[in-house]
């Protein structure tokens, strides 16, 4: 089973369940992740880091 397939899938379930309110938190761990991953290596690390 592909990225997308999951992807597609999850988006069927929100459709069927009308679980709205669960799009803005995947988002958001979707976009920490990224910027954790994006910074890892660059100077901005230690500053991201004291964020969390």
């Amino acid at each position: 089973m592909g990225k997308a397939a999951i992807i597609k899938e999850f988006g069927q379930f929100l459709l069927e369940r009308k679980k709205w309110w669960l799009a803005p938190i995947i988002i958001m761990l979707l976009l920490l992740g990224t910027l954790i991953v994006l910074t890892q290596g660059s100077a901005l690390a230690p500053f991201i880091y004291t964020l969390f």
